[in-house]
């Protein structure tokens, strides 16, 4: 799914960063989900605060939404009135197997970090 980064590197550098935010927020990062939750409400821009169960997944969505924005997958829509940003899907999303998906979203968020951390 991203042939230009082979696995391994993609590997080492989601270690190198994970131990950046490590640093930063004084917790590892439990998993994919949890990195694009941070994501996520970094890009809402309203700080840390309690969300509900279905927020949570709305901010793992606009994380997703985020990170894919620059490949063209989707696309920022708007802001909402409560100030939450919605994107739309404008390609559709390559289909492989759950380690080349985690893989492609990886390579998608190193990015994103490579621009933050």
């Amino acid at each position: 799914m991203n042939p230009e980064i082979p696995q391994d590197e993609i590997e080492s550098r989601w270690e190198e960063m994970l131990a950046k935010l490590t640093t930063l927020l004084g917790k590892r990062p439990a998993d994919l989900n949890s990195v694009l939750f941070l994501i996520g409400v970094q890009e809402l821009g309203q700080g840390a605060k309690n969300f509900s169960k279905e927020q949570k997944q709305d901010l793992i969505h606009i994380g997703i939404c985020r990170i894919l924005s620059p490949s063209g997958h989707y696309e920022f829509e708007k802001l909402d009135a409560d100030g939450w940003p919605h994107y739309k899907l404008v390609k559709k999303l390559p289909h492989g197997d759950i380690l080349s998906q985690e893989l492609f979203l990886k390579s998608h968020i190193l990015r994103y970090f490579s621009a933050q951390l």
